[in-house]
Parts: structure tokens; sequence; C-alpha cells
């Protein structure tokens, strides 16, 4: 019986396809490979995989279709196709997300404001991270946490120079986003804590990022679902299951404590005490959500953004040393350690965060879109339910857009065009959906980065150049992590933290 149920439901797919195949013929779709029947083009997909799609784009132009199993895809790797497909319009039509195993057992079915289809909903949730969470007001309010992780980071960094003359910079990194997301949420530090739940809180976000930068391969075949070979399913069911308790328990221990101290002022209090006046738009779900995507969203990605930071100054000694001055002139002349509000006046250390971003964008196909209905766009007929990918890692590379697009050259941010937005310039998305904590992390990006360079002396390792390959993952880290040699410069030995 379980094998003729199996037999009607392959048949009924082929059948599907088939009167799929049909129907498309009649459309002006965009450019396509060919593919074989059930898995199409997956088979064409390899790590990295945004340089395998812009491989593909060199035949197929800057705007083609895969078939992924069941599923279609526009790929796009163009700055004007990107914009036309994010704007003009179409922002409404393209501004849902796919819906995936992942989001559905991890992400509330997908109702978390990264994954939610676009709709009331998400709108709410937008609106409360623009005014609630990521406000001018909210991070101002919050800038002694990201100071003190910092000074902390420095502290440990002193400390490793003093003992080993080198560090391994990929921990720490990660550490102080963590800290610093976690005590604005929660009031707690889980980085440098040998307790246990700090460590149970380690590896389950470890956990949350491995199976998250995991393909799962019946989002594309669904009829494998049913039988879970490779057992994704039940390890996200199981990851669902330990995050909800994890974060109930945040939740409850701040609603157990409110008034105390250390639980004031933090994310969760605040969002609590909206709950009392607006209790269906501040469900426990919807904190617990909110909560989730700080974690994810502000953690790995911001680290690995400055690991590939350092390495590319240790690869440009020249570039470095010019930050370096930037930061004696404007910060250390003065006698004390950057603050954020030096980010204004630090112009070329906001160039190479950005040449960094450029070259190494933290989530280089950006997160997929969906389109919501059939519409036509960039000439092409782009039916219902068809998921977008913006392949900004070759946008950022383009040589039609860029001059010398493989160098590191942070002076090119000095152009007046890329001083405001620019449609080939999109690290943190473009449109309704583009991340709303770019503020935050553009904060600890220039301050973390900026305090390392005023405070050390870095050099390479070794006399070779520093391994720029990438690793594999949602959010694109070096394949090799960074070693560095530094020494405290005078400015942090003259200061006591």
């Amino acid at each position: 019986m379980f094998n003729l149920i199996s037999i009607a439901l392959v048949v009924g797919f082929i059948v599907a396809a088939a009167a799929a195949y049909l129907f498309q013929s009649k459309l002006n779709l965009p450019p396509s490979p060919v593919g074989f029947p059930v898995i199409g083009h997956l088979h064409l997909l390899k790590d990295p995989v945004h340089r395998c799609l812009r491989g593909l784009s060199g035949n197929l132009g800057p705007v083609f279709l895969l078939r992924l199993g069941s599923r279609r895809a526009v790929v796009v790797t163009s700055a004007s196709a990107a914009e036309e497909f994010l704007s003009r319009g179409n922002d409404v039509v393209f501004a849902n997300r796919p819906i995936v195993t992942m989001g559905e057992y991890v992400s509330y079915n997908n109702t978390t404001v990264l994954v939610s289809p676009y709709g009331e909903h998400w709108r709410k949730l937008r609106r409360i991270c623009t005014m609630e969470i990521f406000s001018a007001a909210r991070l101002k309010a919050s800038f002694e946490i990201r100071r003190d992780e910092t000074r902390s980071l420095l502290r440990t960094i002193q400390a490793a120079a003093t003992s080993k003359g080198e560090v391994e910079l990929r921990p720490l990194l990660f550490g102080l986003t963590l800290n610093v997301v976690m005590r604005m949420i929660a009031g707690k530090r889980y980085y440098g804590q040998d307790n246990a739940e700090a460590k149970e809180v380690r590896e389950l976000i470890s956990e949350m990022f491995e199976l998250g930068g995991c393909v799962c391969i019946a989002d594309f075949l669904p009829i494998l679902k049913l039988y879970d070979f490779d057992g994704y399913v039940k390890k996200v069911k199981k990851l669902g299951s330990k995050l909800d308790k994890f974060l109930q328990g945040l939740v409850d221990e701040h609603r157990r404590n409110r008034g105390k101290t250390e639980f004031n002022n933090t994310m969760i209090t605040h969002l609590l005490t909206l709950q009392e006046s607006q209790p269906e738009d501040y469900t426990d779900e919807i904190i617990k959500g909110l909560v989730e995507v700080m974690i994810v969203a502000g953690t790995d990605t911001t680290a690995v953004t400055l690991e590939w930071a350092m390495a590319n100054l240790l690869n440009h000694p020249d570039v470095l040393a010019k930050v370096k001055t930037e930061l004696n002139n404007v910060v250390s002349s003065e006698g004390r350690l950057m603050e954020e509000s030096d980010r204004t006046t630090c112009t070329y250390l906001n160039n190479v965060i950005s040449e960094t971003l450029r070259l190494y964008p933290a989530v280089p196909m950006l997160l997929p879109h969906s389109s919501s209905v059939d519409c036509k766009v960039a000439g092409y007929d782009i039916p219902r339910g068809t998921w977008l990918f913006i392949n900004a890692w070759a946008i950022h590379r383009d040589p039609k857009l860029w001059d010398e697009p493989e160098a590191f050259k942070p002076e090119r941010f000095d152009s007046v065009e890329l001083k405001t937005y620019h449609p080939k310039f999109l690290p943190f998305g473009i449109g309704r959906r583009a991340c709303p904590g770019m503020g935050l992390a553009q904060l600890v990006l220039t301050l973390g980065l900026g305090s390392l360079i005023q405070c050390f002396d870095w050099e390479r390792d070794e006399d070779m150049a520093v391994d720029m390959s990438e690793g594999k993952g949602l959010s694109m880290p070096k394949a090799v992590p960074l070693v560095a040699k530094c020494k405290s410069s005078p400015i942090l030995d003259n200061i006591v933290i």
C-alpha cells in the first residue's frame, strides 16, 4: 500500500511538471540552461554558490532562470536588473519570502520579520523593529554596552599579545558581537563566561548557524519530506524546540524580575512593557521571534565582516597605515580611545568598511524573495511564486560598474554617488525587505574595527599574504580563520581600560 502511494505521488509530480512545462512554453521566460527531469538544475549548483551563479551568468546573461526541483528561481547579477526587480512598483510584488523548512520549525512557522510573507503581520513586525528596537533613541541608549564590550575585547587581545604575540581573531570577534547583541536583548554576556548556561547558549547558536547554512533538498523536492533521508527535518525540529525553550526562558525571567537593575533597559523588558498596553501586538511568540532575528542577523554577519576587514588590511599595510594615521589625528591626539561619535569624522575608516562589504558582503546572495503575482520585469514574464536571488557579490564585482573590481581600494568610496544609496552597492539588501539592523551593524563595525586599529600594531602571522578564500555558510566566512601578530599601541598602554 505504501509503495502504491509513493508511485502515485511520483506520477502526479511528473504530470504536474509536464503541465507546467507546456504552460511555460507560452511565456517569455528568462534564458535557462539545459536541465534534467525532476531535479531541474540542482546538479549545477556548486559551492560557493555566488561564484557558481556568476559563472552561469557569463553564458546566460544578467537575468536567468533555474528550475530547482519543483521550484522556479530567477537569478539576477546586474545592478540595473536588481533595481528593476525590487523597485519601480515591483518592490511589493517581490516582497514575499519563500516558505522553507528551516522557517517552519525554527522561525515560528515563518512568522519572524526575516522570513514572514509580506502583509499586515510583517508590516507590524517591521514597524516594531524600526520604532522600538533600531530607532536612533534605542541605539543611543545602548551605546555603553557596545563601548564596554569593545574594551573587553581590547583587554583580551592585549593579554593574548603579551603572552603569545599573536591572536586568532574569529572567536574573539564573534564573542564581541554575541555579547553586544545579548546584552542589548537580555542584559547577559554569554561569551567569556564559563557557566553551563553560557556554554549551552553558545552551542545552540552555533547549531542555528550550522543548520541555517545547509540546503534542505526537500524544499526543492517536497516528496522527499516524507522520508527525511538526511535527517534534516528531524534536526531542525529538535533545534526549534530547544531554541523556543531558551527564548521563552529569557522572556519568563524578565517577566519575573521586572524592576531589578540588571533587567532594566533591555529589549525584552521594553517589549514586555509594551505587551501590557498592546497584548495582541506583543505576544510572547512575537517577542521571541524578534529576539531570534536579533541573534541570527546581528552576530555572525558582523563578526565575519570584521574578520574580512582585518584580513584585507593585513594584506594592504599601506591602507592599514593610512587608517591608523587618521585615527591618531582624530582620536589618539586627544589622549583617548575611539568612541561611536567619532564615526562621522573617520571617513577613511568608513571607506575601509564599505570596501570590505563590497568585496565580501556578509550575505552574498542576500535573502531570497518570492513573487506574489504574475508580472513582467526586465522584459521577461515572471510567474507567481518564482523565487528571486540577487547575487550581491557578483554585482559588487561587476567590471562594468567598478574600476578594478577585484582590487581592495577604499578610496573608491570617496565618490559622491556612493555617499547615498546606489543600486550597485547593496550589502544590506534593497527595497522594503532591506536589513532593518543596518544602523546597529555599522555602529559595531566602526567602533570595533577602529578600536582594533587604534590600540594595536598589526602584522601578518607569516610573510605570505593572508589566505582570502571563502568558506561555506550563509554569511560567507573566511575558509581559514585569521591569525595575526599584534602588540599594544602606546595609546592603549597609557590608558587604564
